[in-house]
């Protein structure tokens, strides 16, 4: 009960300063005359004892969180049907145990669905071992994970108005909504779960598209504008925005209309309006960190099967894991991206410059190339 009571006072020392401490001496005299419990009067001459560089030294503002760490995977599947994993994949969970983390996201592509043939069970098999290689690992080590779904765990393609893999849809969904599975986050919105929600974590809003095609859906831009007009996201220090496929192409055989967002211009000025501080993408199976206008774009490459080569570059394909170290009072953000097949941290200046309008993050602008 002791420390309990000199922390309050010291705190109340710390906002009204030298008053407080006169109007404790003042309680202590009169308290005195009036017969308060000697064991009470101890507590106080205790308080009054402490010098006052300590109450002043005080920071309130300690107990909240400065700096959040965030690790950034994707495009984790293998062939269609696999219930197993690459090795990249494996020693990723080695390195999150490592690195500790404040939250994991996923921007896709968990399980490798998105094939006709795939039964019910073939498909519940895929989540099993997803959960049994990756989710029930960062349970253990208490990390929150967020994710998007990509085309591969759950395609929103329509064909003739109908959602084309719609078995795959109610699947994932059905897997994710169970007790066991779904994550441990500070949701705001889930009523579309898991397809696209927001929650909060360290100051942070996130928002988790429903980007696995290139058709974002008139009913979900309602929603994205409603979110981020939220107060929840107003107050937030930065806010972050996920989905599967990105805004534009940066990688080769993934340059063509189907693999990045159609009207992706649209959607950036959409996030730019509300101060959308990073958008995170997977889908393109390379590495890129890359600024465009105001808002920062990671490609999060592929840590499973697939890695490709960006455009404008001649480097062998790397499979990836990012590492984000974000400052919230300078809101700004540092990227560490290892080579997961030898654990080197990729040099950012061996990167292109640009790639079409997009340029890389360590650069100020277009005209600086």
């Amino acid at each position: 009960m002791f420390y309990s009571r000199r922390s309050f006072l010291i705190i109340i020392g710390s906002i009204f300063g030298s008053k407080a401490f006169s109007l404790i001496r003042s309680s202590l005299n009169f308290s005195k005359n009036v017969g308060v419990p000697k064991q009470n009067l101890n507590f106080l001459n205790k308080v009054l004892a402490i010098p006052s560089s300590t109450t002043s030294s005080i920071n309130l503002s300690n107990s909240i969180k400065k700096k959040v760490r965030v690790i950034v995977i994707s495009d984790l599947n293998d062939n269609y049907g696999a219930t197993t994993y690459s090795p990249e994949v494996i020693k990723s969970i080695s390195l999150i145990k490592q690195s500790k983390p404040d939250l994991v996201l996923c921007a896709g592509d968990m399980i490798a669905g998105q094939k006709y043939s795939l039964t019910k069970k073939q498909i519940q098999a895929m989540w099993i071992a997803f959960d049994i290689h990756i989710t029930s690992h960062l349970k253990q080590l208490k990390i929150p994970f967020g994710f998007s779904l990509g085309n591969h765990d759950a395609s929103g393609a329509i064909y003739k108005n109908q959602l084309t893999f719609y078995k795959e849809r109610i699947l994932a969904s059905q897997f994710w909504n169970n007790y066991q599975h779904i994550p441990e986050l500070d949701f705001i919105d889930k009523g579309k779960f898991p397809f696209y929600y927001t929650f909060k974590q360290n100051s942070i809003f996130y928002l988790v598209l429903d980007a696995s095609t290139h058709i974002i859906s008139k009913e979900q831009l309602i929603w994205i504008t409603n979110s981020l007009e939220s107060l929840d996201s107003k107050q937030a220090s930065l806010r972050f925005v996920i989905g599967h496929l990105p805004l534009y192409p940066i990688a080769v055989g993934r340059n063509n209309n189907g693999n990045f967002i159609k009207n992706g211009e649209k959607l950036q000025i959409l996030l730019e309006k509300h101060d959308v501080h990073t958008y995170i993408s997977g889908h393109q199976h390379s590495y890129y960190p890359g600024k465009k206008g105001n808002l920062e774009l990671l490609y999060s490459g592929a840590l499973g099967g697939g890695p490709r080569r960006l455009l404008n570059s001649k480097s062998p394909p790397v499979k990836t894991l990012t590492i984000i170290d974000i400052s919230l009072p300078l809101k700004q953000t540092k990227y560490t991206t290892y080579s997961m097949s030898n654990l080197q941290i990729l040099d950012i200046k061996t990167l292109p410059k640009s790639i079409g309008n997009i340029h890389r993050k360590d650069i100020s602008s277009l005209k600086n190339i």
